[in-house]
């Protein structure tokens, strides 16, 4: 690992934000206001720096002024997604980033399920932003659910495809309905945020 802050400090209170790669405008901005919000109440976003929902949570994170923590797929050495080598140094500059891999290692496609297993260890909660019914959302909603998360998803327009996944985990009763920060904090607390 490596960043400004140490990780055992900023996954004191933390939840991840996760979610399609392929997000839409609605995901995009849900993902974002999320993170800023839980951010702004003192709590770390975790997400694994890709592009689509995970850029935006650690976008919201950082607007929010709070610290967020990249886990990749591949070596702390590498910036990876490349389109994301900006974000992932300010995320250094203002959190954690972190890795089972060794530095040099490149990604495969193992390598992200494993990654989706650290983000769900690394929080208390995690939020599903856009998923559809597979893929690596979900994989990693099943990861938290395994290691006793609490879960969390957004729903989206019932139209889309791409939130399929969070509309049969609310309706199956396996997450519970978020639509804001607040939502978020107060599944995580038991206890509406402070004003």
């Amino acid at each position: 690992m490596r960043g400004a802050v140490r990780l055992g400090a900023a996954v004191g209170r933390s939840v991840s934000i996760i979610g399609s790669r392929a997000a839409s405008a609605y995901g995009t901005y849900v993902a974002q206001g999320i993170a800023s919000e839980v951010a702004a109440g003192g709590w770390t976003v975790v997400s694994g720096a890709a592009y689509g929902i995970d850029g935006a949570a650690h976008r919201g994170a950082l607007a929010g002024g709070g610290i967020t923590v990249a886990v990749l797929a591949c070596g702390i050495d590498r910036a990876y997604p490349a389109g994301h080598a900006d974000l992932i140094a300010a995320i250094g500059q203002a959190g954690v980033i972190v890795s089972e891999q060794p530095p040099g290692r490149p990604v495969s496609r193992t390598r992200f399920l494993d990654r989706n297993r650290v983000i769900a260890a690394l929080s208390a909660g995690t939020v599903v932003v856009e998923a559809g019914r597979n893929g690596g959302a979900m994989h990693a909603a099943r990861k938290a659910t395994g290691l006793g998360r609490m879960l969390m998803a957004v729903p989206g327009p019932v139209t889309s495809a791409s939130s399929d996944g969070c509309h049969l985990l609310i309706q199956h009763g396996d997450a519970v309905l978020a639509t804001s920060g607040a939502d978020v904090i107060e599944t995580l607390t038991g206890r509406q945020p402070e004003e």
